[in-house]
């Protein structure tokens, strides 16, 4: 019975045979410790572990030395760093695996602890209010400089570099991390953005970032090899949360999304109850909301359990679903699935950084 799950059977996403539509969402876990910040030892065990998912979907990795906004998350912007992924891929593919990077830039949620001194840039001069871990401790994000024309296209051209590395260490595809308060949501905001130019303004303009970055990679990878992920709900501890408008934008995302033929849209329900809020509109048909415009592969994420997977897939309001906190506990999480075996629960004390305790010594479960 459980081999007929709609959860474990395969999906065709592009020109991808998943094995199963169950996903491995992106974990921060900050075991990049080494000044090249590039994958180690650990890395290598810790994705081939999990490489029974349908697809693999890496920790968040800088596409630059300019994109670091905390410590110990490796980069794709380097020769060692590339090198040292494609032990990850070489692995995870030897398990028949499937593995994208997910590309990352922290935009003016970093600190000048990370370049030298000199100030991290966002769409505007306007601190975001979060907090970030740098090397010299935990510390509060301060006020940016402001991006000129020219450095937001050096930006983009950056991700078309991490693009191109991402292919040689042999990644599937990619996604971009459009989600939370990192540098896309910078500019989709109209807290954080406002400039005045061809990206600030008008919704079109806010969002001009992430077409251009997806028109740069899509020069390396074809758009069926590439995913964008959103949080719309992301109710962030500083100043960008949803605002008057982030429901239409979105929905002019989404729409205009369609002609790029994508892997998949990633999209983050929300962690809070929406009622009051901006978002109130979308309490009861968040992810039908949002199917409803997409046409495309979704993605759904945030707290599924193998039931409401089953379920949000059956009725059509998502091809795939990921997991996150499931997968740090349970290497083995799609044979639990299929054997109905229970959960592993996860240490938090070993979420964020150490060594192999806390993320490649958890057991496979045996039947």
């Amino acid at each position: 019975m459980k081999n007929q799950e709609i959860l474990l059977t395969p999906y065709q996403m592009g020109d991808i045979l998943l094995r199963n539509r169950v996903v491995m969402s992106s974990l921060t876990r900050c075991r990049a410790t080494n000044t090249d910040l590039a994958p180690n030892d650990l890395h290598v065990e810790y994705y081939a572990q999990r490489a029974s998912a349908g697809l693999i979907l890496t920790e968040s990795t800088w596409t630059s030395e300019r994109a670091v906004g905390f410590i110990n998350i490796p980069g794709i912007y380097s020769k060692t760093q590339t090198e040292a992924w494609k032990r990850v891929t070489d692995a995870v593919h030897a398990k028949d695996g499937k593995i994208f990077v997910q590309l990352s830039h922290s935009g003016s949620v970093s600190h000048p602890d990370f370049f030298q001194g000199e100030l991290p840039l966002g769409p505007s001069a306007i601190n975001p209010q979060e907090k970030t871990f740098t090397p010299l401790g935990f510390k509060d994000t301060i006020t940016p400089g402001e991006y000129t024309a020219a450095q937001i296209k050096e930006t983009i051209s950056e991700y078309a570099l991490a693009a191109e590395n991402a292919k040689m260490a042999g990644f599937d595809g990619l996604e971009i991390h459009a989600q939370i308060y990192t540098l896309i949501p910078q500019f989709l905001s109209e807290v954080t953005n406002q400039r005045t130019d061809e990206y600030g303004g008008s919704i079109e303009n806010r969002a001009r970032l992430l077409f251009e970055i997806l028109d740069a990679v899509k020069d390396v990878f074809s758009t069926s090899r590439i995913g964008v992920k959103f949080t719309p709900s992301a109710f962030n501890p500083g100043i960008i949360k949803p605002e008057t408008h982030t429901v239409a934008m979105f929905d002019y995302i989404l729409d205009k999304l369609n002609s790029y033929h994508l892997a998949y849209v990633h999209l983050v329900g929300p962690a809070v109850d929406l009622t009051g809020t901006h978002l109130d509109i979308l309490k009861v048909n968040y992810f039908e909301h949002f199917r409803s415009i997409y046409k495309g592969t979704l993605m759904a994420n945030l707290g599924f359990t193998q039931e409401s997977a089953n379920t949000i897939i059956n009725n059509g309001t998502a091809d795939l679903v990921s997991f996150g906190t499931s997968y740090i506990a349970n290497p083995d999480l799609v044979q639990r699935f299929e054997q109905n075996i229970p959960l592993s629960n996860a240490d938090h004390d070993t979420y964020y950084g150490g060594e192999a305790k806390g993320y490649i010594d958890y057991p496979f479960a045996t039947v």
